[in-house]
């Protein structure tokens, strides 16, 4: 993975908790069955309908609720590409980094629709909407957490960094 990602918009709206993207009823499942439930509560088809590279955008408060692990793990599963949202809570952030899923926080994600093609640029906290042709300011990864992300996680990240890999 680079440091920039590029992929069609799939748009929610505030408050998207850990229950909506990752439903309890399915925690015994492994992972691949998880995955075929995830945001169905607000999205019956979205498990169907996502493609790899695919980006999440949402307004305010995504990922709020239980520390649950599983709801960034589906997404990662299903191979979304990122997730630009307002603000995160701040639980389901670290867990999306410490998996290798990017997230990225905007002061207002309104102007994307649904459909539209964006490129986001970690390194320099930019966000494009290549459809509109617009650009935005979003927050900046650290370098260290680009270098997280793109080898896949944490532990890959510290297998690294320790030479174990």
């Amino acid at each position: 993975m680079s440091e920039i990602i590029r992929g069609r918009v799939w748009k929610y709206g505030n408050n998207v908790n850990t229950d909506i993207i990752s439903p309890g009823q399915y925690m015994s499942l492994s992972i691949e069955k998880q995955a075929e439930h995830a945001m169905e509560a607000i999205d019956p088809d979205f498990a169907k309908k996502i493609k790899p590279g695919d980006i999440l955008v949402a307004g305010d408060n995504f990922g709020s609720g239980s520390s649950r692990e599983t709801a960034p793990l589906v997404l990662k599963h299903l191979q979304v590409g990122a997730i630009v949202s307002h603000f995160f809570a701040r639980i389901f952030y670290r867990n999306a980094i410490n998996i290798g899923l990017p997230v990225v926080e905007m002061v207002d994600t309104s102007f994307f629709q649904e459909g539209d093609e964006i490129e986001i640029d970690l390194l320099e906290g930019k966000v494009r909407n290549l459809t509109q042709g617009t650009e935005f300011e979003s927050t900046k990864l650290p370098e260290h957490l680009i270098e997280m992300v793109s080898v896949g996680g944490l532990e890959a990240y510290l297998a690294k960094r320790m030479g174990i890999v």
